[in-house]
């Protein structure tokens, strides 16, 4: 019996973190959207790399109605320079990574 427990336990835990780990960022999440073309190791232009945007953005940290403000500007593009990858991505997705990078991006 104390087997069967386990194994509910775990098979418990396992749901449960998969369930939950959609929920944050992380660099995966970077790859998927193709966040790295601009802004990886050789940033592309003026983007600045994700170490520049984690510092940018360590300010929002635990500040939610600012890193919203901040994520709907980086959708909203600016009015003569449209990225069309932040307009693209969805708020959700956007605010994840937004937080992530004001978290350490780690």
């Amino acid at each position: 019996m104390k087997w069967c427990s386990k194994s509910v336990t775990a098979s418990a835990v396992v749901l449960l973190f998969s369930v939950c780990a959609p929920v944050h960022a992380s660099m995966q999440m970077a790859v998927d959207y193709g966040c790295l073309n601009c802004h990886g190791a050789y940033p592309r232009g003026e983007a600045p790399s994700f170490e520049r945007l984690a510092d940018k953005l360590v300010k929002y940290k635990g500040d939610d109605a600012a890193l919203a403000a901040k994520v709907a500007s980086y959708r909203a593009g600016e009015p003569m320079e449209h990225i069309e990858a932040h307009e693209r991505i969805s708020l959700d997705a956007a605010t994840r990574l937004l937080r992530w990078l004001a978290e350490g991006g780690k």
